[in-house]
């Protein structure tokens, strides 16, 4: 059996400046791969969540605090009014999350749902409602999906508007709202930082789309502004580069002059389907996955506190690809596959 061997030394990995919204981990430590840089071979900000017994759950990384039993099926506009209604723990000041927020509590290394059921008991639910309407109108509204995606849906395909999906409701308290979108500066090096999240992105990344494994090599191989600690970003970073109130596309084009609304990889797999990975249509902001031999675009991170494993990387478990039971990402329309037509609405 062939062993790989990679040893992490000196690298600065700490965010630049103080995080106001540190992203927790996406929970995935199954290894896919043989090349180095998958999600799994990197640790930030672990899950941390705390049942406080009173029927919510504080995220200590995040420190907001959730409903933990979701409050069932609605409609969006019921949606809003039972989070300004509602009285949980002693306390009145519930609200919908915006899209970042509801992401950040996904587990893409639990099976559907993705979520850590430990803390939020599993429901019925199909997808949750954000407070975040798609930057085109408020005929559509992000959702966060039980298979770990995101997307923006139709207000009316709930069963209480008449359609045949399960839109369920889970509140969040505390913190400021992250907002609709990042908070990036230029640092005029090559590289934009991300002040709420203590993110250092890429500015211009590569003009060509590639595979998943191409994707990793790449982004681990990048020696930018003197620093060598760049990697393939995970899912939750990834999204975190979107902002709801832009789209064609959804990433500032001020920042990042290069930006595309095209498909760019992550470095999350898809669990329990591990010939495929996730990624972000920056069309609209769309999380879904696709099969790792795709050519998709990449945009390098470092910073936001996420330290390599220095580890021996065995081959990946062959028992992970004889289970094809693994989480679903979201199939709303699409304008695009990188210049082909979209597929599976």
């Amino acid at each position: 059996m062939p062993i790989f061997i990679f040893t992490v030394t000196g690298l600065d990995c700490q965010a630049t400046g103080p995080k106001r919204f540190p992203l927790p981990d996406t929970g995935q430590t199954a290894h896919y791969t043989q090349t180095f840089g998958e999600d799994s071979d990197y640790v930030a900000d672990s899950p941390s969540l705390v049942d406080n017994g009173d029927g919510t759950v504080t995220d200590t990384v995040t420190g907001l605090i959730w409903q933990q039993v979701d409050g069932g099926e609605m409609t969006w506009e019921q949606s809003r009014e039972y989070a300004s209604e509602l009285s949980l723990a002693g306390k009145k000041d519930w609200r919908l999350p915006n899209s970042l927020e509801l992401f950040s509590i996904l587990n893409h290394g639990a099976k559907r749902p993705a979520l850590d059921t430990k803390y939020f008991p599993n429901s019925e639910a199909e997808y949750w409602w954000t407070n975040s309407p798609r930057a085109d109108g408020d005929s559509r509204v992000w959702v966060v999906n039980a298979g770990g995606g995101i997307g923006a849906h139709p207000r009316r395909e709930t069963i209480s508007a008449g359609g045949q999906k399960r839109f369920h409701v889970r509140c969040v308290r505390e913190a400021s709202p992250f907002g609709t979108g990042p908070e990036l500066l230029d640092n005029k090096n090559g590289a934009v930082a991300d002040q709420a999240t203590g993110l250092v992105w890429q500015k211009t990344g590569p003009a060509e789309a590639m595979s998943w494994e191409e994707a990793l090599t790449y982004c681990d191989n990048l020696d930018l502004t003197g620093e060598k600690d760049w990697r393939l970003p995970n899912i939750k970073e990834l999204r975190s580069l979107s902002d709801d109130r832009k789209m064609g596309p959804s990433i500032d084009k001020e920042v990042f002059p290069d930006a595309q609304a095209k498909f760019y990889w992550s470095s999350t797999s898809l669990g329990n389907h591990p010939v495929r990975a996730w990624y972000v249509d920056f069309q609209t902001g769309l999380v879904t996955y696709a099969d790792k031999p795709e050519k998709l675009f990449v945009r390098a991170v470092r910073g936001g506190g996420a330290v390599p494993l220095s580890k021996i990387k065995e081959p990946p478990d062959p028992k992970l690809f004889t289970d094809n039971r693994g989480n679903r990402g979201d199939r709303p329309d699409r304008k695009n596959r990188n210049d082909r037509q979209s597929q599976r609405p």
